[in-house]
């Protein structure tokens, strides 16, 4: 019996094995048919270095960093941020956390940061980020884990330091300073579709933007919307916002600065139409 049992394992081994090359031989024959699921990150950030989030993280980086902008807040502090919402809650908005911590940040309704229903908003945690860091007397010569540890008091202050690179490539993106610096693919069904996305997008448009939207410069229509914006940085300020919030309305394009981004391919490409060219005013298509 002991004899025989060696040939019978070789055998059963290597029928698994052929089994195993069957099956990736039939992939590969029909990998010109098949029609697999995209796996891993809908978006690239791309400025002197790359990260890749899904897109509900993208979305809250560019709602943090225009929060910042708009009130008036550097880059630094953008950076600060975004490495501590990278810390805290991997850039997701957290129904709980240690103790009663909640949010993008896990700030604590206990210790004076708000109702839970108010540090549910990614605008709202945001804001109450950046208005305890500019109490933080020096806090713009600190490293980016001290200027975030003074804010948060956490059982582990060094942790944020490890995500000073990550926020860094964000930042420079997200505050304009880098040109098509933002490419996300968005596939599948619209959750809105013509008037009624593109006066959703411009009303979070406006939330997140607040005052530092000039009045009036930001015009609904039934296929989509326009930002008059003074200059390229604020021309990407608004076009890589747009990108970043792509997956939960109905954006199909975005043009700017002579490059367009569309949500199937998701990257920026030259425009080759002639209509792209305009820097003085964001253009956002809906799908109807």
């Amino acid at each position: 019996m002991w004899v025989r049992a060696k040939p019978l394992v070789g055998v059963i081994t290597l029928l698994a094995l052929v089994g195993v090359i069957g099956v990736v031989v039939l992939v590969n024959n029909l990998a010109g048919n098949l029609k697999l699921p995209r796996l891993g990150p809908e978006c690239t950030v791309s400025a002197d270095g790359e990260v890749t989030l899904d897109a509900v993280q993208m979305a809250n980086a560019a709602t943090i960093t225009a929060v910042g902008v708009r009130r008036g807040m550097p880059e630094q502090a953008v950076v600060v941020a975004l490495a501590t919402a990278f810390q805290e809650s991997k850039l997701e908005n957290l129904d709980d956390g240690d103790r009663d911590s909640v949010g993008l940040f896990q700030q604590r309704p206990s210790q004076g940061w708000g109702t839970f229903e108010e540090i549910k908003d990614p605008r709202y945690a945001a804001g109450k980020f950046y208005a305890s860091l500019k109490k933080v007397k020096g806090w713009q010569k600190m490293r980016v884990t001290d200027a975030a540890q003074k804010v948060q008091r956490s059982a582990y202050p060094e942790a944020y330091e490890k995500w000073a690179d990550e926020s860094r490539v964000l930042a420079a993106a997200l505050t304009g300073r880098a040109t098509g610096a933002v490419e996300c693919t968005v596939r599948g069904t619209p959750q809105l579709r013509g008037a009624e996305a593109a006066a959703a997008l411009l009303e979070s448009l406006k939330l997140d933007w607040g005052k530092k939207l000039p009045s009036a410069a930001a015009a609904a229509r039934a296929a989509g919307l326009t930002v008059d914006v003074t200059n390229a940085n604020n021309g990407w300020r608004y076009a890589h916002w747009l990108v970043s919030h792509a997956s939960a309305t109905g954006l199909e394009r975005v043009r700017f600065g002579g490059l367009e981004w569309h949500a199937p391919e998701g990257k920026w490409q030259p425009v080759t139409d002639g209509s792209g060219a305009n820097t003085v005013q964001v253009a956002a298509e809906v799908f109807s």
